[in-house]
């Protein structure tokens, strides 16, 4: 993940929405110091924390992220929770955890506790998956179909 490219965005989010870290981590429900981490790109958000992020500015994670140019408007699903995600995500790139974890890289006790919803994972795992399968972040964590 591109720290930089990501803390850039989310200024300009909150430039064009004319927002401070103060307002925004209240409407969060986090603390400014973590907003201000962002900003500084001293801090990788959660998987929960970049949803949170592109639902209260209506855009897509790959853009947040910097991975997409622009932002194209969409509706955007709620996702579920990460653990029930994965099987349907197998299913829609029509593999199996042994195959994503074959080409990912991942190891099959992450993908196991994944699976189990004992753990969730990072955005680089989840970057990972959306570069293997030339998809988007959006798309592995349910946000679109």
């Amino acid at each position: 993940m591109n720290l930089p490219i990501f803390a850039e965005r989310l200024s300009d989010l909150m430039f064009d929405k004319n927002i401070k870290s103060t307002e925004l981590a209240k409407n969060l429900n986090c603390e400014r110091s973590t907003i201000n981490r962002y900003l500084n790109a001293r801090k990788t958000p959660t998987v929960e924390m970049l949803i949170k992020l592109a639902n209260y500015f209506e855009c897509s994670t790959d853009f947040l992220l910097g991975i997409e140019p622009e932002n194209y408007a969409e509706n955007y699903l709620s996702p579920i929770p990460f653990s029930q995600r994965l099987p349907s995500l197998l299913n829609q790139l029509k593999i199996t955890r042994y195959q994503l974890q074959q080409v990912t890289g991942i190891a099959e006790s992450t993908l196991y506790y994944w699976a189990k919803g004992f753990t969730t994972p990072t955005i680089d795992k989840i970057i990972s998956i959306a570069k293997a399968f030339n998809i988007s972040i959006d798309f592995v964590l349910g946000r679109i179909n």
